[in-house]
Order: C-alpha cells, then sequence, then structure tokens
C-alpha cells in the first residue's frame, strides 16, 4: 500500500478532539514521511451539503459546529467555497448576524438553533455531519495545490481558548 498524505480535519471544534486527531495525523505522517494536510472542518461540512443538496447560485452555506449553550462555531461561504464571513464563535440569540441572502445552514451546532432560525431565507439541512470520506477529496485537492501543513509545527484551529474548569466528580 501506498500513502500520499496523512489528511486531518483542522478545526474549528471539540479542544479534546482536535487534539487527539491532529496528534494522531502528526505522529502518522511523521512516521511515514509524508506530507500532512490540514482540512477546515467547516469546510468539510460545506462539501458534504454541496455533494447532497442541490444548491442554488447565489444561495449561501452556513455549517454550524455546536460550541455547547447556544452558542456555534460558523462562518458563510458561497458555492465555490469561498469564506464570505469568517470563521467565528455566534451566540445564537436571533438572526441579525446573517445577511438576507438565501442561507442554507447545517451542521450539529444547526438543529438546536432551527427554532430561532427561522426566517424565510434560512433553510435547515439535517443530517450533514463531517465524513472522513470528505475530508479525503478535499485533502486531494489541497495536495494537488500544495497546501500542506508543517508536520512540527501545525497545531488545530481552535477558535477559543481552553478553559480548565474544576471537576465536579468527587475524588478527582
Amino acid at each position: 500500500m501506498h500513502i500520499d498524505c496523512v489528511a486531518v480535519s483542522s478545526g474549528p471544534g471539540s479542544y479534546t478532539g482536535l487534539r487527539i486527531g491532529v496528534s494522531t495525523a502528526k505522529g502518522l505522517a511523521y512516521g511515514w514521511n509524508v506530507p500532512l494536510v490540514a482540512v477546515p472542518t467547516l469546510e468539510v461540512l460545506c462539501e458534504s451539503v454541496l455533494r447532497k443538496e442541490n444548491v442554488k447560485s447565489g444561495s449561501l452555506l452556513c455549517p454550524m459546529i455546536d460550541a455547547r449553550r447556544m452558542e456555534v462555531y460558523t462562518a458563510l461561504y458561497d458555492r465555490s467555497l469561498k469564506e464570505v464571513m469568517g470563521v467565528r464563535p455566534q451566540v445564537v440569540e436571533d438572526c441579525r448576524w446573517l445577511p438576507d441572502d438565501e442561507i442554507l445552514y447545517f451542521g450539529n451546532g444547526a438543529e438546536k438553533c432551527s427554532s430561532i432560525l427561522n426566517t424565510a431565507n434560512l433553510h435547515f439541512i439535517s443530517g450533514i455531519k463531517a465524513d472522513a470520506r470528505v475530508i479525503g477529496r478535499l485533502a486531494a485537492k489541497y495536495m494537488n495545490e500544495g497546501k500542506t501543513a508543517d508536520v512540527a509545527y501545525f497545531e488545530p484551529f481552535y477558535l477559543k481558548e481552553f478553559v480548565a474548569a474544576p471537576s465536579h466528580i468527587k475524588g478527582l
């Protein structure tokens, strides 16, 4: 078997999940002496929608990753995955932060927001998850474009700093 690269979802996302995934990917890439390709998680979600849905021209894609409470990690992309609104944490209290364009929103953070994001221009798509096959397809594209990460210095995109809280479990 020949391995060309190791691909990893680079974030944003769960601190622990990103740390474990990136550490494993870096170890494999280093051990096999192949490039590391980091694929943004929000782009993976968008690509999943583009493969599943017929996205109309002019529609925007709004992936949402659950960041607990009523906060999500999100961005806005057009159909070519060009960033329209940068990646950011967003407390979802209403939809004033979104433009009036037709927007498809999805991901594990979107369902909890569907009762709040209920205007005519916003359309919820269920069942969209980060898929390793999509990460692989995007990684192949990135490899062809020469977009690789430095195995020694690459760190995941956490978006927010990790804050440790005291344990609520007795004895820890």
